[in-house]
C-alpha cells in the first residue's frame, strides 16, 4: 500500500505515538489493528441499525386510535383521524405503513445484489464511508417530512428506496473487512460478540425514537441520520481494508490456528512472521516503519499482489457448496427477523395498554435476546464445528417460543419481557450466525483455490437472498395483521418450518462429517 493510501487518521496516529515515544514504539501491531476494525467496523453497523429501525417506532403516532388521544382545544374533533399524519391516515394505513418497509428492503435487497459485486473491486474505505453518508442524508431527510409538513406518499416512499439502497453497503462492505483480518480459529464467538452490533443499534435506534416519539417524530430520524454519517466519516479517516497493506500478518483461513491471539508469545510471533511478508522486517518494528522508510516499497508490493488477486463471478460463488442451502434458509430466517424489527413495538402496543413510548422501550427486550443469541450460536459452532445443526436447533426451538409468545405475550409484563428475550435468542441467533461465520467461511473456501477475494461476493448472494425475505414479511404482515395479529405469527411459525427445510441436506452433511471425524479419530487413537 502506498504511504498516500493509508488513512490520514492512521498517519496522524502513527505521528503522534512516534513522537511520544520519541520515535519508536514497540508492541504487537497486529493485535492493535485488528482490534481497530473491530471497533470500526462495530460502529459502523450498529449505526446502519440504528438510522433503519425508527421507522418501526413512528408507525404508531403515523397511525393511532385518535378517540384515546386527549383533544387539544385547537383542534376540529369532528375529524377522527386528528391525531393522524396523512397519507397514513385513512383505512388502508397498515397497508401504506407496509409499503414503507417494504420500499427500503426491496431496495436493499436490489442493493445487496449489486453491493457484494463492486466491494469486491473497490476500496472498501471508500464504498463504506460514502452508502453512510448517502444513508445519514436519506435518513436525515425522512425526518424532514415532519419538520416541512410533507403529507405526499410518494416522498417518504422514494426516500425509503435511496436510504434502502445505500443501506446496502454496510454488509458486504464490513464482513469482507472482518473477514479480510480474521481466521478460522475462535470465527464464530468473535463473530457472535462482534454481531451484536445489529441488536445494540436496534436497541439504540429504538430508544432514541422513543425519547422523541410523542415531541417530534422528524426527531427521531435525523439524529441517527447524523450519526451514521458521522461514524462515515471516523471510517474514512481510519479503516484499514486489508493487513497487507500496513504490514500486518493475513489470517489463516484454512489451517487449524487462528493467526490473531490475545496471548504475548504468539502475537510475536504473528508480528515476526509479517516480517517476512514486508521485507524481513525485525520482530520489535514501530508502526511508523509499517509506512516509512525502506518498508514502503514492500507494502507497495503487497497491496499490488492482493489487488491482483481475481474477484470471482456469481455463478462461481453459487457453485460453493452450501452457499444455496444457507441463502434459501437465511430468506426465512430474515423474514421472521425483519417482521420483529418492523412491527413489534406495533403490536405490542395494539395489544397491550402501553403507550408508544412504552411499547417501543420493551421491544428492546427481542434485542436483548439477539446479542445472547448470536453469542451462543458463535460458541455451539467453535466448540461442535457444525453451524447448520447449530442454526437447525435454534430454528426448531424458536417454533414452540413463538407460539407462546403469541398465546402469552401479553397475559403480564413480566412473562412479555421473559419471552422476548427467549425468542429474540432463538430467533435471532441463526440469522447472526449465517450472515457473519457461515458467510466468511463460505467466502473463503478451499474449492476457490487461488481466488481469496470472495468473501463480499458470497455475503452479497447469502444476505442479499435474505434480505428479500426481510422484504417479504413486514410487507405480508400489515395486511395479515388486519385479518388478526395471530395469522401473522402464523406465517412466522410456517417460515421457519421452511427454514430448516432448506437446510436439512446441510445438516445431514454436517452429522455425517462429524460421525466420520470421531472415527478418524478413534483409529488414529487405536493405533498408537
Amino acid at each position: 500500500m502506498n504511504v498516500l493510501d493509508v488513512p490520514i487518521g492512521i498517519r496522524i496516529l502513527q505521528k503522534i505515538t512516534c513522537l511520544c515515544a520519541g520515535g519508536r514504539i514497540i508492541f504487537s501491531r497486529d493485535f492493535w489493528y485488528r482490534l481497530l476494525i473491530l471497533v470500526l467496523t462495530f460502529l459502523s453497523y450498529t449505526a446502519y441499525h440504528l438510522s433503519r429501525k425508527p421507522i418501526s417506532v413512528v408507525k404508531n403516532v403515523l397511525n393511532r386510535n385518535c378517540s384515546l388521544i386527549p383533544v387539544p382545544s385547537d383542534v376540529n374533533t369532528t375529524d377522527p383521524t386528528w391525531c393522524d399524519w396523512a397519507p397514513f391516515d385513512g383505512d388502508n394505513a397498515q397497508t401504506l405503513l407496509g409499503a414503507l418497509d417494504s420500499s427500503f428492503l426491496f431496495a436493499y435487497a436490489i442493493g445487496m445484489f449489486i453491493s457484494g459485486v463492486v466491494a469486491e473491486r473497490n476500496d472498501l474505505r471508500y464504498f463504506l464511508a460514502s452508502g453512510m453518508l448517502l444513508s445519514g442524508i436519506f435518513t436525515y431527510m425522512f425526518g424532514l417530512g415532519y419538520t416541512l409538513g410533507i403529507h405526499n406518499l410518494y416522498y417518504y416512499l422514494i426516500v425509503q428506496a435511496l436510504a434502502g439502497f445505500s443501506q446496502s453497503t454496510g454488509w458486504p462492505g464490513v464482513v469482507t473487512a472482518i473477514g479480510h483480518w480474521f481466521g478460522k480459529g475462535k470465527r464464530g464467538l468473535i463473530f457472535g460478540i462482534w454481531n451484536s452490533h445489529t441488536s445494540i443499534g436496534n436497541i439504540l435506534g429504538t430508544l432514541i425514537a422513543a425519547y422523541y416519539i410523542e415531541i417530534n417524530w422528524g426527531l427521531a430520524f435525523m439524529y441517527p441520520g447524523l450519526i451514521i454519517a458521522a461514524i462515515g466519516i471516523l471510517v474514512f479517516l481510519f479503516l484499514v481494508p486489508d493487513p497487507r497493506g500496513v504490514g500486518c500478518t493475513p489470517p489463516d483461513h484454512h489451517g487449524t490456528e487462528d493467526t490473531h491471539t490475545d496471548s504475548s508469545d504468539n502475537a510475536e510471533s504473528s508480528i515476526a512472521s509479517s516480517a517476512h511478508l514486508i521485507g524481513h522486517l525485525p520482530a520489535d518494528v514501530s508502526l511508523e516503519t509499517t509506512v516509512s522508510g525502506t518498508s514502503n516499497g514492500s507494502l507497495r508490493s503487497a497491496h499490488h499482489t492482493y489487488r491482483r488477486q481475481k474477484a470471482i463471478g456469481f455463478l462461481q460463488a453459487i457453485r460453493i457448496p452450501g452457499v444455496i442451502e444457507f441463502s434459501f434458509c437465511l430468506f426465512f430466517a430474515k423474514l421472521i427477523s425483519y417482521t420483529f424489527l418492523y412491527w413489534l413495538p406495533r403490536y405490542i402496543k395494539a395489544s397491550t395498554s402501553f403507550t408508544a413510548s412504552e411499547s417501543a422501550n420493551l421491544s428492546t427486550l427481542f434485542d436483548v435476546g439477539g446479542i445472547l443469541g448470536g453469542i451462543l450460536a458463535g460458541v455451539m459452532t467453535d466448540h461442535t464445528g457444525m453451524s447448520a445443526v447449530t442454526c437447525a436447533v435454534m430454528l426448531l426451538i424458536a417454533i414452540p417460543m413463538l407460539f407462546l409468545y403469541q398465546l402469552y405475550g401479553a397475559v403480564n409484563l413480566a412473562t412479555s419481557m421473559i419471552l422476548l428475550v427467549v425468542v429474540g435468542l432463538f430467533v435471532n441467533g441463526p440469522y447472526a450466525l449465517i450472515t457473519t461465520a457461515v458467510s466468511t467461511e463460505l467466502g473463503t473456501h478451499k474449492c476457490l483455490k487461488g481466488s481469496a477475494r470472495a468473501v463480499a461476493t458470497v455475503t452479497a448472494i447469502i444476505d442479499g437472498t435474505g434480505s428479500v425475505g426481510a422484504a417479504v414479511g413486514p410487507f405480508l404482515a400489515g395486511p395479515i395483521s388486519e385479518l388478526g395479529w395471530e395469522w401473522v405469527f402464523y406465517m412466522l411459525m410456517a417460515s421457519d418450518v421452511l427454514a430448516l427445510l432448506f437446510l436439512s441436506r446441510v445438516v445431514k452433511h454436517d452429522i455425517e462429517r462429524w460421525f466420520s471425524t470421531r472415527q478418524s479419530r478413534r483409529t488414529r487413537r487405536s493405533q498408537v
